[in-house]
């Protein structure tokens, strides 16, 4: 399946699939090959790289062929309802949050069980306290459960809730080695350099910041202000992308339901 993880923000295939996970179950989940194409031309992709990237986005198993068209996958519903939490629901930790650890020991024949939960646990936020520990919000709990069951890995995972995590140095200073602040750092760039580069159409310019946005909410996790350096990134992240998200997503769903009608 084409997992949020997978599928990097700007190329065809991503934006296809930001397309298909914003707009395919509100239309009834299913979708004509010409309007998909159309709706592709209107991102400013020509017709054969559209169909590569359906093509793509049907191997992976996000859609099936239909009569006339392409249908959602009903087994990608969950999938994108967890993504609908994550990009339009953002959450930020405060001062005195509970925090969830993982301690996870996977058997060393299962080195491919350990690579997959290394990657999706670093995709979720999980900061890496040490080999074998990874440390998130508390409010991902639900998530980092759902995640080690989808693995199969829940047999050798134990997981702590604790409000008061006590490192040798400060928790700031601790924060700072367990996430890649600098990679986060990076992330926030590359997203706000996108957003200055909209095109000025609203379907365009909504599906395009989608795209930008949605892997942002997974590998930033909402850390407390107090824990961040003080001149991050983040507020200003967060803050255009809700007031451009509010603007443009009623004239782009207008668009492509006039598209499709």
């Amino acid at each position: 399946m084409l997992d949020d993880i997978d599928a990097r923000p700007g190329s065809t295939t991503s934006l296809l699939r930001t397309t298909i996970g914003l707009y395919l179950r509100r239309l009834g989940g299913s979708i004509s090959s010409g309007a998909l194409v159309r709706v592709a031309g209107d991102l400013g992709v020509l017709p054969a790289p559209a169909r590569t990237a359906v093509t793509r986005l049907k191997q992976k198993g996000l859609l099936l062929a239909a009569r006339g068209g392409y249908g959602l996958n009903p087994a990608a519903v969950r999938m994108l309802e967890r993504g609908d939490r994550r990009i339009f629901h953002v959450r930020r930790m405060q001062a005195g949050d509970p925090w969830c650890l993982i301690s996870a020991t996977i058997p060393e024949a299962r080195r491919d069980l350990r690579h997959q939960l290394r990657r999706r646990l670093q995709f979720i936020g999980a900061g890496s306290v040490a080999p074998g520990l990874w440390i998130v919000p508390g409010y991902l709990d639900d998530e980092v459960e759902q995640l080690l069951d989808e693995l199969g890995a829940r047999e050798f995972a134990t997981l702590f809730r604790t409000e008061d995590p006590r490192p040798a140095t400060s928790l700031r200073a601790a924060v700072a080695g367990w996430w890649d602040l600098d990679a986060l750092r990076a992330e926030h760039l590359r997203f706000q350099a996108s957003v200055d580069a909209l095109p000025d159409d609203p379907f365009a310019a909504y599906v395009r910041l989608i795209d930008s946005w949605r892997v942002l909410p997974y590998v930033d996790p909402g850390l407390a202000a107090e824990l961040l350096p003080a001149d991050w990134l983040g507020e200003r992240s967060f803050a255009a992308f809700a007031d451009l998200s509010a603007r443009l997503a009623e004239p782009a769903w207008a668009h492509v339901r006039a598209v499709t009608t």
